[in-house]
């Protein structure tokens, strides 16, 4: 019985039978009996594996990939022409997108160029369950994977494999899609990610930690020349503002001079007008006091001429004579005030003018001597400054020179000495700690009273006591044997309460030291028989 299949938006129908040459791959249609009908999912998978490669040079790593896989629905080859040839379904192809004219497909192959085609026939052998077709598919997708990324890493180095990664991941996209478009499945997304060692292999370890040492070194080096450029900056910087700050006082010291001078100047110009005016006023005054004073003499002359006419004729010669002589000895007296009064007024308007004249002068002298004198001030500072500046740079300089002089010094000192532990004694030594530490020893047993026992061993025990005697025989030898004796237990307690070791050739010159005293001793023993 016929009945309509349609797909869902993730699925194909697959259709073979009756009336169907191959395969028909579509959407919806009509399933008639003697047909087959089977869906098929077009939904891409990841495949994520761990690959475990080996390079042209024979050194094995991880290789970590994740490939999306999935059919091609855009390739459906001869497919989309018959699709062409539908007048419902001009200009389009399988899903309506425009087919290139100059195409040419195979249509003697089964497939007839059709992705879909080519996935439907691989399915038909993995079974019907969605679970047997997707590992059926993981299997195939997974072998091509390995197979093509291990021809691919073996004809390369690994230096290649890094400087050219976008290279090497086309490369493998490409190989690997050649071998999927025969069963009409897609790359849709490759991700290659960091490579990793592999188990018995340490090589990136090694890589990362060069590398992690020489930026951790570059990195110190960058430190220290950016705070040498810091510092010369900031010397300069400062150098800089100082220069600019004296310069600036400089020309606001000359500006207030050039106002000083401005303002004396407009002070003597008033000064020497009011003078003036002051001059007019007086001569004024004078001049018209002596005017009233001769229209008083007019009108007195006048009144005594009348009187004397009037007299005269009375007292005729003497009386006008007497008259005469006492209005021109008047008018002399009058005549001479007035000189005097008008000599004086331009007297002093002169004195006051020289003042004046002379108080400008000395005020411009003082006010151009401070300008000079301000700005050789400047001058000397702000030169005083940067020569301050220049000398703290240079010093800075030698500072820093002397100290990676020191640096290398002590380098040379430590490859000498045999290593740091040689070096760290030689300044022990050189500073007289061992000194110091035996100092505080004392200092910290001081007052403690402790109760020593002493045993001696040998041809010594028993010495003791004849009354003496036994010390007296006591040999130099005997004495240098029993010092350094005392001396490893000696050095364990320092080692252990301070960590120092000391240096070997110390027992060795001691240990020689004594085989001399000991011979001397043989051989006095020997001359004497």
């Amino acid at each position: 019985m016929a009945s309509y299949r349609v797909a869902a938006p993730n699925e194909y129908l697959a259709i073979t039978g009756m009336g169907v040459k191959t395969v028909k791959i579509t959407k919806a249609a009509w399933v008639w009996p003697f047909q087959r009908c089977m869906r098929f999912s077009v939904q891409p998978h990841d495949y994520a594996m761990n690959l475990q490669a080996m390079t042209k040079e024979k050194l094995q790593f991880l290789l970590p990939v994740v490939f999306t896989i999935g059919p091609d629905v855009n390739q459906r080859g001869a497919n989309s022409r018959l699709v062409n040839q539908d007048p419902h379904n001009a200009g389009a192809g399988s899903e309506g997108a425009p087919v290139a004219d100059d195409h040419v497909f195979d249509h003697r192959r089964e497939d007839q160029g059709d992705s879909l085609m080519k996935y439907a026939m691989l399915l038909a052998d993995s079974g019907s369950s969605k679970n047997n077709d997707r590992q059926f598919l993981e299997n195939i997708a997974k072998g091509i994977i390995e197979g093509e990324t291990r021809v691919l890493v073996s004809s390369m180095t690994m230096e290649e494999i890094f400087t050219e990664r976008e290279v090497f991941k086309r490369r493998i996209f490409r190989n690997i899609q050649g071998e999927l478009d025969q069963f009409g499945l897609k790359i849709y997304n490759a991700n290659v990610k960091e490579l990793k060692d592999a188990p018995s292999s340490n090589y990136f370890e090694s890589l990362s930690r060069k590398a992690h040492e020489g930026a951790s070194n570059q990195a110190r080096i960058d430190v220290a020349e950016a705070q040498l450029r810091g510092n010369v900056g900031e010397a300069q910087r400062k150098g800089e503002q100082e220069r600019e700050i004296a310069k600036i006082h400089a020309e606001t010291a000359v500006r207030k001079t050039e106002r000083d001078i401005e303002r004396a100047s407009a002070e003597a110009v008033l000064a020497t007008r009011k003078t003036e005016l002051n001059r007019d006023v007086d001569i004024s005054r004078i001049a018209a006091t002596r005017r009233t004073e001769a229209q008083d003499e007019d009108l007195k002359r006048e009144v005594q001429i009348k009187r004397a006419a009037a007299e005269m004729e009375r007292l005729r010669a003497s009386d006008v004579v007497k008259a005469t002589i006492a209005r021109e000895a008047k008018q002399q007296a009058a005549d001479a005030h007035a000189y005097e009064v008008e000599a004086e007024a331009k007297a002093n308007f002169e004195k006051e003018k020289q003042h004046a004249e002379a108080g400008v002068y000395k005020l411009k002298i003082d006010t151009d001597a401070a300008a000079y004198k301000t700005k050789q001030d400047a001058e000397a500072w702000s030169y005083a400054a940067i020569k301050n500046a220049d000398a703290n740079l240079q010093k800075k300089l030698k500072e820093a020179e002397g100290m990676a002089a020191m640096a290398d010094a002590y380098a040379k000192m430590s490859a000498a000495l045999g290593g740091p532990a040689g070096f760290l004694q030689y300044m022990m030594i050189e500073k007289g700690t061992y000194v110091e530490l035996a100092k505080a020893n004392a200092e910290a047993i001081r007052g403690l009273q402790p109760k020593i026992s002493v045993w001696n061993t040998g041809a010594e025990a028993g010495s003791g006591g004849a009354g003496g005697e036994g010390g007296s025989n006591q040999s130099g030898a005997a004495a240098m044997r029993n010092i350094y004796q005392m001396l490893p237990p000696l050095m364990t307690t320092i080692n252990e309460q301070t960590g120092i070791t000391l240096p070997e050739w110390q027992f060795g010159r001691l240990a020689g030291q004594m085989s001399e005293v000991e011979r001397a001793q043989d051989v006095k023993p020997a001359a004497k028989k």
